[in-house]
């Protein structure tokens, strides 16, 4: 089992280290990093937790989904890898 956690619908306001905090009951957190849009540098609402073993993500996992955090339900599952996309490179192709 993976140990990357998905965290879905943060509160705005929360920081990363807060997160940390929250997360470090159910074991070592390894990271966090909260999404934030490029422009705006505004969170976008969702975040990915590294814990150090797929025991301290579960028991994360079990504890922490559907917990009030800042005033919304945080939602918290096993990240799912990135969709690898197709890239065309074909230099014929135009853009429509």
């Amino acid at each position: 089992m993976n140990s990357k956690l998905y965290v879905g619908n943060l509160a705005w306001a929360i920081e990363e280290k807060e997160l940390e905090t929250v997360f470090a009951n159910y074991g070592e957190v390894l990271s966090v990093k909260i999404i934030k849009d490029r422009d705006t540098g505004r969170s976008k609402g969702f975040s990915f937790v590294e814990m150090e073993s797929a025991d301290a993500a579960q028991a994360a996992i079990e504890g922490l989904d559907g917990t009030d955090l800042g005033g919304r339900n945080l939602k918290v599952n096993i990240a799912q890898d990135r969709p690898k996309r197709e890239r065309n490179f074909n230099s014929n192709q135009r853009w429509r």
